[in-house]
């Protein structure tokens, strides 16, 4: 695969679990819908590690790692936010975090997560598109 179909391929396959974050929050699934949020941004920072890179991205889960390994130059503002999102790979993969996590994803904190990640999601496109 080229590089730039490669990129399109993460970037298309983000969309899709956008869509479906929106659509699990929407219907009260709000631990699936931030572990699925977690993977929106994953998918756009390979994107982002293999236009910066021209390689294949590397196979870690971690948000910050991730946007180090491809040079993406974050805030401490970001870099807090991206390891709390990265927390919901975790915590919504083990049963043994899952019901920690499932008191904890209320109605009100699941709207603030997806908030961030669709900013984050608009700001990473955006640089993308660069």
């Amino acid at each position: 695969m080229n590089m730039d179909i490669h990129i399109k391929f993460w970037i298309e396959s983000s969309e899709d679990d956008f869509q479906a974050m929106i659509h699990l929050c929407k219907k009260g699934h709000n631990t699936w819908a931030l572990f699925i949020g977690h993977l929106v941004l994953e998918k756009l920072l390979k994107a982002w590690f293999i236009k910066t890179n021209s390689s294949n991205p590397p196979f870690i889960h971690d948000l910050v790692r991730l946007s180090e390994k491809g040079n993406l130059v974050l805030d401490d503002e970001q870099k807090d936010m991206l390891d709390t999102i990265s927390t919901f790979n975790i915590r919504g993969r083990y049963d043994d975090y899952k019901k920690e996590f499932y008191n904890k994803c209320t109605n009100a904190f699941t709207q603030e997560w997806v908030q961030n990640i669709s900013e984050f999601k608009t700001w990473i496109n955006n640089k993308l598109q660069e």
